[in-house]
């Protein structure tokens, strides 16, 4: 297996390796986690994807979240992506699939907002235009390294507030539905998740992060704003041109992502997969102490 370095500081291409060798070798798996811990973004090019393969190599890193309420593939361990009505043709602009690939489009980290944050996600391209259509990805690893070390030990004490409906409300009013709404109420995490096997740091926001723990809101939410430019400033970013077999997964600890616009007359077909966070992977202690006596 080669590690081809991709970006500014993380991200890294694995050559060698496919998905079904990690799902069924020990080697395998043992070397792409260690390379996914170091660079936290790694892409597979060219690989046979099936929702069964895909599955396979994600249980792989732990537990698959079942899909919640709301979601194309509800109750599967799956969440389809896509512009692509019922009828086989591209949704317009205005339809319920177009305001969500919208809101993906905000800067975040997968399932923030639930009671079992994510590990890592786990996306296959299917159906992808020619042009446009990347996903952008940036360090918050790297990010929280940068910060001035007296506002770092302020941040490894601090909880942010995460809501779905928030993110959501930025596009459209009402693009959460009620039984999301029901379904996710907010949860509080550390702003800084630690890594327990290489002890590095970092930021834990989202586009769903809306207050801070102990904070004024609008003092909590300028804060939040202020981090999260920082840690998408220009040039501190990986972005990734979807070819048809490609396989991207992330770490979802130590980075954030967004998609990136596409013309809305082209199709658009993704697969995710997203495995939940263990005591393993660094969970306990992200809760605030009050809650966590309370669990």
């Amino acid at each position: 297996m080669d590690i081809v370095p991709l970006g500014p500081g993380f991200a890294a291409e694995l050559r060698g390796v496919t998905l079904a060798d990690i799902a069924a070798d020990d080697a395998a798996y043992a070397a792409a986690r260690a390379a996914f811990e170091q660079h936290s973004v790694l892409v597979f090019r060219g690989q046979t994807v099936t929702d069964e393969g895909q599955l396979a190599f994600s249980r792989r890193f732990g537990p698959p979240e079942v899909t919640k309420v709301g979601s194309l593939g509800t109750g599967t361990h799956f969440i389809t992506l896509t512009t692509i009505g019922p009828d086989g043709k591209v949704v317009p602009p205005d339809h319920r699939f177009a305001l969500r690939n919208r809101a993906n489009q905000l800067w975040h980290t997968d399932s923030s907002f639930k009671s079992l944050p994510a590990l890592t996600s786990v996306l296959s391209a299917r159906i992808v235009p020619p042009h446009g259509g990347e996903t952008e990805f940036v360090s918050t690893r790297l990010a929280f390294e940068r910060i001035d070390a007296g506002l770092r030990r302020k941040l490894e004490n601090s909880f942010a507030w995460h809501d779905y409906a928030h993110s959501r409300g930025q596009i459209a009013e009402g693009l959460a539905s009620p039984e999301e709404r029901a379904a996710l109420a907010p949860q509080c995490w550390r702003m800084v998740w630690k890594n327990p096997v290489n002890g590095r740091s970092a930021l834990y926001l989202a586009s769903h992060a809306y207050a801070v723990e102990g904070m004024e809101p609008a003092e909590g939410k300028t804060l939040i704003d202020e981090l999260m430019a920082a840690a998408t400033a220009p040039g501190a970013s990986y972005a990734h041109a979807w070819q048809a077999g490609d396989v991207v997964m992330w770490d979802n600890r130590a980075t954030m992502h967004r998609g990136r616009p596409w013309p809305a007359h082209e199709a658009r077909l993704m697969v995710r997969t997203t495995i939940s966070a263990t005591a393993a992977d660094g969970l306990e202690g992200m809760r605030p102490p009050s809650q966590q006596a309370a669990e």
